[in-house]
């Protein structure tokens, strides 16, 4: 069996992702902060006959991030797929001008660093197998900056950056990179971003496999 990694699991997203995932045979790796929510969700999900493990980390730090992925891969098989989608710190999101580089350490750790090193640590597994997936999920803000919203669009530009260049380095090895921005708020019962439909949405980038960028609904929702 193979894996996929979720990196900043929930109960919304995370949660309809894993069972679209499971229900395709995959075992799933759930990666968060909070050991306690971690496993009331691992514990929900097994009982719907997904198998899932939960693994603890921090993905404001690397080592942390890096050694639960490695743990991931041995505990349920190689991860082919990736999904970075942490949701994040609401104080990342300052005007502008209350903006200084302190107050970026944090966005820049949590959407640059925490990709890179989670990227690190399944490529070389996913170019064992030949294939493999790497999905980053943000928010409007990646596309359209904001000035009340500094931090998320500063670092998310820079993850945008990031996926894109590995979407452009990788495709001739069979590895596919894509992008998911999902303006607004994950809303259930929405007809396009209901968790459940993103979940589906996912999974046709993962077996579509075609273009970088997708919008789950249009920018100004």
């Amino acid at each position: 069996m193979n894996s996929m990694a979720i990196v900043g699991a929930g109960p919304g997203l995370g949660a309809a992702v894993a069972r679209r995932f499971g229900r395709e045979g995959f075992g799933v790796a759930l990666v968060a902060r909070d050991r306690e929510r971690l496993d009331a969700l691992v514990r929900e999900l097994g009982e719907d006959g997904i198998t899932v493990r939960g693994f603890v980390a921090d993905v404001r730090k690397p080592q942390e991030l890096a050694h639960a992925l490695d743990e991931a891969g041995r505990a349920l098989g190689t991860v082919e797929v990736l999904q970075y989608s942490p949701v994040p710190h609401r104080d990342f999101m300052r005007p502008v001008l209350e903006t200084g580089h302190r107050e970026l350490v944090g966005p820049i750790e949590f959407s640059v660093y925490g990709p890179v090193a989670a990227v690190q640590q399944v490529l070389p597994g996913m170019r064992g197998l030949g294939r493999g997936t790497i999905l980053f999920v943000n928010g409007g803000t990646a596309v359209v900056p904001r000035p009340e919203r500094a931090g998320t669009s500063i670092a998310f530009a820079a993850e945008t950056a990031y996926g894109h260049l590995l979407h452009e380095r990788l495709a001739g090895e069979g590895i596919h990179v894509a992008q998911l921005v999902i303006p607004g708020a994950i809303t259930p019962g929405h007809a396009r971003k209901d968790p459940r439909v993103l979940a589906q949405l996912l999974w046709n980038m993962h077996r579509e496999r075609y273009g970088f960028r997708h919008f789950a609904d249009d920018l100004d929702s």
